[in-house]
C-alpha cells in the first residue's frame, strides 16, 4: 500500500510509500510490465526548497501578523491587534477566537512577558488546531482505489488531478483517469494533456452522459488491474442543485460497479467498506477566503467528503482559512499546491504550514 505523509527531513517530494495499517504481510503493488509507458524521471526541488515556496506565498500574511508582536508589553491592545490580522486572514470567527483563547492560556502558562515569545506560542496554538487535518492519502488497499474529484469551476481541480497522477506513477502506481467533465470540451483536452505528460491511460467520450463515463473507467480499471482510477467532475457552484444531484448520482453509479478488491481485510464483512468511490476529494483554491469553507460544508453535506486539495498559495492567498476548516469541518487536507509546475503539489504538514503562515 501506498500511504503519502510529510517527512520532516529535506528530501524528494515525491511522496514516499510506506505500509498501511495492518497486515505485515501485505503485497506490494508491482509495477506495470510496460515501462516504456512510465513518466521519465524529473528531478525534483528538496522538501525545503518547496517550503520557501510556500512562505512565500504567505508572506503577506505573515507580515501582516507580524507586525501585531512589534510592541513592548503583553496587553490587550495586542490581543486587539492580533485578533484583527488573524480575521484579515481569513481564519473567522471561531477559530479566531479559538486561537485567541489558547494563546492566552499558554501565555499564561509560560509567564512569558515578550511578545515576540507570543508568535512562537501562536505557532504553536496554530500547528495543534491544524494537525487533526494532516492526515496521508492511502493508496493501495482497495485495487483499484477509486478517487472522485470535485471542486468549482476554476479551483484547479482537473490541474491538481494531472498533479497527483505525477506523484502516483512517482510511487510506481499505475493510474487510469476518467473525463467525467463531459460537458466542457476543454477539460477533457486538458486532461488529456496530463495524461499524455504522466503516460497514463485515459477514458473519455464525447458529450457522454458523465456517470456512465465513471462507470466504465472504473470497469475498465478493475479489467486492467489498474491500482488508481482519478475520475475528473465538471466544475460547479453548490448552489446549483442539479448539477450537485449529478455528482451525487456519479457517485452512486460508481458503486454499481460492486466493491474493489481488499487484500487487507477478510473477505466477510467488507462489501460495504470496499464499494467506491474510496475517497472524494474536493479542490479549493486558497484565495477564495471563507468562501472556500462554505464550499467545504456544501460538498461535504452532497458527497461526504474524505479528503481535500488546497490550491493557488503562490503569492495572494492569506490561508487563514484552514484554521476555520480545522475548526468547523475538519476534513483531512491530503495536499497544498504553490503553483502550476508538476512538483508544486505537495502534502501537508500542519506545523510546515503553520511556520509559514506566521513567518
Amino acid at each position: 500500500m501506498f500511504s503519502f505523509f510529510r517527512k520532516k527531513s529535506p528530501a524528494p517530494v515525491q511522496p514516499t510509500v510506506a505500509a498501511a495499517p495492518a497486515p505485515q504481510t501485505q503485497p506490494e503493488i508491482q509495477q506495470e510490465p510496460t515501462p516504456e509507458r512510465l513518466p521519465e524521471a524529473v528531478p525534483a526541488p528538496t522538501r525545503s526548497s518547496w517550503i520557501d515556496k510556500l512562505k512565500a506565498g504567505l508572506r503577506k500574511t505573515g507580515a501582516s501578523i507580524a507586525t501585531v508582536f512589534t510592541g513592548t508589553q503583553i496587553d490587550d491592545a495586542l490581543y486587539e491587534d492580533l485578533e484583527a490580522a488573524l480575521l484579515m486572514a481569513d481564519t473567522g470567527v471561531k477559530a479566531t477566537e479559538h486561537l485567541l483563547q489558547d494563546l492566552k492560556r499558554r501565555v499564561k502558562d509560560s509567564k512569558t512577558t515578550d511578545p515576540a515569545a507570543v508568535k512562537v506560542l501562536l505557532v504553536e496554538s496554530l500547528t495543534s488546531l491544524l494537525t487533526p487535518l494532516q492526515k496521508p492519502l492511502v493508496i493501495g488497499r482497495f485495487k483499484p482505489t477509486v478517487i472522485m474529484v470535485a471542486g468549482v469551476n476554476g479551483a484547479g481541480k482537473t490541474t491538481s488531478i494531472g498533479k497527483l497522477t505525477r506523484h502516483l506513477a512517482a510511487s510506481n502506481a499505475s493510474v487510469l483517469l476518467a473525463a467525467a467533465d463531459t460537458f466542457r470540451a476543454a477539460a477533457r483536452e486538458q486532461l488529456s494533456v496530463w495524461a499524455d505528460r504522466t503516460a497514463v491511460d485515459i477514458i473519455s467520450q464525447d458529450g457522454g452522459d458523465p456517470a456512465a463515463v465513471a462507470f466504465d473507467a472504473v470497469s475498465a480499471g478493475k479489467a486492467r488491474g489498474r491500482d488508481v482510477v482519478l475520475v475528473d467532475t465538471a466544475g460547479r457552484l453548490p448552489t446549483q442543485l442539479h448539477l450537485m444531484e449529478e455528482l451525487k448520482k456519479i457517485k452512486r453509479v460508481v458503486q454499481k460497479t460492486g466493491p474493489s478488491s481488499d487484500s487487507a481485510l477478510p473477505a466477510t464483512g467488507t462489501e460495504a467498506s470496499s464499494l467506491p468511490p474510496h475517497e472524494v476529494l474536493l479542490v479549493i483554491d486558497g484565495n477564495t477566503g471563507q468562501n472556500a469553507l462554505t464550499q467545504v460544508k456544501a460538498f461535504d453535506d452532497a458527497l461526504g467528503l474524505t479528503g481535500l486539495i488546497v490550491t493557488k498559495l503562490d503569492g495572494t492567498a492569506k490561508g487563514g482559512v484552514l484554521a476555520a476548516i480545522a475548526r468547523e469541518r475538519p476534513i483531512p487536507v491530503y495536499f497544498i499546491g504553490v503553483g502550476e509546475k508538476l512538483e508544486d503539489l505537495e502534502t501537508f504538514n500542519a506545523r510546515e504550514f503553520a511556520q509559514a503562515l506566521l513567518a
